[in-house]
């Protein structure tokens, strides 16, 4: 009876070393993304202008976890190429036809820096930008995006559908 009850701990022993013991699942070191969705809601500024507000989210995995930048010194400024790490360039559609409109400021964000949880390098989660839309003259839109890691590596490039947006009323 004892040599049986020792066997049977020792094999629930292995039983739970074996599926405990999770395989990493190994990620490149440049960043991918992938477009998740868009949501527009109706906003109001504190001077009470109506406008919209559109949310674009979209995951995000980095086999190194070099996402994201720290708080930029005083050298640092926006014109630096290291102040920004995510990128949007708005298409719109005038007269029928997909554009690229010149607009008075890049649609350049900076991602915080993020730091690793656990000794799994890889970091992976969701990122959502919003976008005001306050006398916006396009009425329908879309976004290529992209993000750099820490080394510079590029991810992919993903595009959203084209948005219809409503009239600000």
């Amino acid at each position: 009876m004892k040599r049986w009850t020792t066997i049977l701990t020792l094999f629930l022993v292995i039983l739970i070393l074996h599926f405990s013991c999770r395989k990493t699942q190994n990620y490149s070191i440049i960043p991918e993304i992938k477009y998740k969705d868009f949501i527009l809601d109706d906003t109001t500024d504190l001077l009470g202008n109506k406008g919209l507000v559109g949310q674009i989210s979209f995951e995000f995995v980095d086999g190194d976890g070099d996402i994201g930048l720290m708080q930029p010194d005083d050298s640092i400024g926006p014109d630096d190429t290291l102040y920004y790490n995510m990128f949007f360039t708005l298409f719109a559609v005038i007269d029928g036809e997909i554009t690229k409109p010149e607009l008075k400021q890049p649609l350049n964000y900076r991602i915080p820096y993020i730091k690793p949880e656990s000794q799994d390098p890889t970091v992976k989660g969701i990122i959502k930008v919003d976008f005001l839309y306050f006398s916006f003259p396009y009425d329908t839109i879309s976004y290529d995006f992209f993000i750099r890691d820490r080394k510079k590596h590029d991810s992919n490039i993903e595009s959203s559908p084209f948005f219809i947006l409503p009239p600000v009323e």
